[in-house]
């Protein structure tokens, strides 16, 4: 008897539309339509409906971060399931817990529907990179990174315009919102399970936990990028509620300026990468950042402000370089693996820092932002221990090897 499976393990991988670039760029546009609501609404929703203050945001971000932490489990469920077909289910999970969001205002119902939508998230972010390097070639998965980053942010803007349109027009109510924007995501999810042929995998993927010694630097690199992530995530939005009063139509503004710029910049930056190296953009990135959060530390305008946070989000497209220097140091059969791995890696400050730093925030939020400063000047050591050219074998500058390695 054949299967759906079996036959589409043999779906050529370019016929029509059902190729895998477009999946790639129709699920990258379902992520926003639930994280994009979920974010633009969390901080008005949590000071105005559960009285949050800096533990207790600090305290949902740390739950939020679990699941990411949890990244290296998605292996287990590889066991099961195909990659393509957890996507969709991860994708599922997203929208079903953005969805119940704005019907539980309480600090439990808030941390739970939180849990839930980020396991969904992260599971579909590990899952999305791992089918990227794996269906992209090694030329041009830089500016398709870019191009998934430029139809998210497209995505955001249609979300952040229909949410000023029911808040500023219509009047609705936080639960109305939250629950079309979680319903999108999961419909598309099911669309596209239906719509598109399993594809083959070129290799297959490592059914284990990998962990290797000479992708240490990237492992380092992800660490200090899930560390400064949440700095600009839980912080940098927070403070302009708190310190500078922002409405939600203002935070939804902000957010609409920073996806208008991903969406014609992200693309560019990622073709950048491509011509630059990932060693360069790397440097570029962490000198930025830190004067982008020495800047947060003391900054008194809410305009001012208002134009760190936009520069800060345009530089978290230079992060492409963290995963096209692992596509190109790595065994292509470690990048399922690995991915989950790096997720975790991630996310091991992530657990952290938003709850340690939300009690730091109740003495001096300048300092929340000075450590910042302090990671970024970290992570721009590190970047300077990347090749020019790395590969396999010449994964760290000053060791060169002939053959790759698979300790």
């Amino acid at each position: 008897m054949t299967t759906k499976d079996d036959v589409s393990e043999r779906v050529p991988v370019t016929m029509g539309w059902r190729r895998p670039e477009i999946l790639l760029l129709l699920m990258a546009a379902a992520v926003p339509l639930s994280f994009a609501t979920w974010q633009a609404l969390l901080n008005n929703f949590a000071i105005e409906r559960a009285a949050f203050t800096g533990a207790e945001i600090g305290i949902l971000q740390s739950l939020r971060e679990v699941p990411g932490f949890l990244a290296f489990a998605v292996i287990f469920f590889l066991l099961i399931f195909r990659e393509q077909t957890f996507a969709y289910i991860s994708l599922a999970l997203l929208g079903i817990g953005t969805a119940l969001t704005g019907w539980f205002p309480t600090a439990i119902g808030l941390y739970c529907t939180t849990v839930l939508m980020s396991i969904g998230h992260h599971y579909y972010e590990t899952i999305q990179i791992s089918l990227l390097l794996q269906w992209i070639d090694k030329a041009r998965a830089p500016e398709m990174l870019g191009r998934i980053i430029a139809v998210g942010s497209f995505t955001s803007i249609v979300i952040y315009g229909l949410i000023w349109l029911a808040f500023d027009i219509l009047g609705l109510d936080f639960h109305w919102v939250y629950l079309f924007g979680g319903g999108l995501t999961t419909g598309i999810a099911i669309a596209t399970w239906l719509a598109f042929p399993r594809f083959p995998e070129k290799v297959r993927q490592h059914k284990h936990l990998v962990l290797r010694a000479r992708y240490w630097l990237y492992y380092a690199l992800t660490f200090m990028s899930g560390a400064r992530r949440q700095i600009f995530i839980v912080f940098a939005g927070f403070l302009m509620v708190e310190k500078f009063g922002f409405s939600v139509s203002a935070i939804t503004l902000l957010f609409l300026v920073n996806a208008v710029a991903n969406v014609f910049l992200a693309p560019k930056i990622g073709r950048l990468i491509g011509h630059w190296g990932e060693r360069r953009a790397l440097i570029f990135e962490y000198v930025g950042l830190i004067g982008i959060f020495t800047a947060y530390a003391f900054v008194t305008s809410a305009t001012v402000a208002a134009g760190l946070y936009i520069i800060d989000h345009l530089f978290f497209a230079l992060a492409i370089a963290i995963k096209t220097y692992f596509q190109k140091i790595a065994d292509p059969a470690d990048i399922a693996a690995t991915a989950g791995v790096g997720f975790t890696i991630n996310h091991i400050a992530a657990v952290v820092i938003p709850a340690a730093f939300g009690l730091l925030w109740l003495v001096s939020p300048a300092a929340v932002f000075l450590s910042g400063a302090v990671m970024a000047v970290f992570s721009l050591l590190l970047s300077l221990k990347v090749p020019t050219a790395p590969a396999p074998g010449n994964e760290v500058v000053g060791r060169l090897r002939p053959v790759p390695v698979t300790d």
